[in-house]
């Protein structure tokens, strides 16, 4: 996807957030994350949105802490989150191609991975929001879905911090029913997971990978489940493997 098409995703993803937000009320309990009411939500979707504007429009080139969350409430709060949103996709927008500055996952350039992990983690949240007043959420839109599976296999699992690991060598399948080209084979061991796109075969064989187990359905239900938001189309094989990525997958804020 092209970095204006993430742009676009934010602004029409935030603006979503912000009006199911609205309508559930801020006490209202958020399913999807457990022990938040909406306040908790968008507090912290909107402290996410101003720190990462931050990197974009002051250039920090190492880490920067965020500004913490902030006390409002309310119609306050949620014209908070509005106002930073808004900052958020207009910073991106004008932002010049080559800007230069901190990033934690790889990418073509640092504008490309913060309009692309911007526009996840709202879509996210505004899964979350929209938990909040009942009912099926708006569908993800499946080229979108796709990327952020891959993000989250690829990118946030690749790195030394995933906790999602076996004592033995074990395969995963992730495999969209709905588009031929959304296959990930993910080797799990002691180590970190290591992901690869595609239908794989084994270095020493012209055979596929065994397999010990796989979550299949379409995407943008895979998208959902594995961001923890949704159960798992369809499991097959070594069910334990389902259950350990719903235990040890979670990417917390630190």
């Amino acid at each position: 996807m092209e970095i204006r098409e993430f742009v676009e995703t934010l602004d029409r993803e935030g603006r979503s957030l912000a009006t199911a937000a609205e309508k559930a009320g801020v006490d209202a309990e958020v399913p999807t994350c457990a022990g938040w009411q909406v306040r908790d939500l968008v507090r912290h979707t909107g402290m996410v949105h101003r720190w990462a504007t931050a990197f974009v429009a002051e250039g920090h080139t190492s880490y920067h802490p965020d500004g913490g969350l902030p006390e409002l409430d309310h119609d306050a709060l949620l014209t908070w989150f509005r106002d930073g949103h808004r900052r958020l996709v207009d910073t991106l927008t004008d932002a010049s191609p080559d800007v230069r500055c901190w990033t934690f996952l790889p990418a073509p350039s640092p504008l490309a991975f913060w309009a692309r992990r911007q526009a996840h983690e709202t879509t996210v949240h505004r899964v979350d929001a929209e938990s909040a007043l009942g009912g099926e959420p708006t569908a993800v839109q499946p080229d979108f879905a796709v990327d952020g599976i891959d993000e989250l296999l690829r990118g946030f699992h690749g790195r030394d911090r995933s906790k999602v690991r076996t004592e033995e060598p074990r395969v995963l399948r992730v495999r969209a029913t709905d588009r031929a080209d959304a296959v990930w084979t993910v080797r799990l061991s002691s180590e970190a997971p290591f992901a690869e796109r595609g239908g794989h075969p084994r270095p020493d064989t012209d055979q596929n990978v065994d397999v010990d187990c796989e979550l299949a359905g379409p995407v943008a239900g895979l998208y959902l489940a594995l961001w923890n938001r949704a159960p798992f189309p369809t499991v097959t094989g070594d069910a334990s493997l389902a259950t350990l990525w719903r235990e040890r997958s979670a990417i917390s804020w630190s």
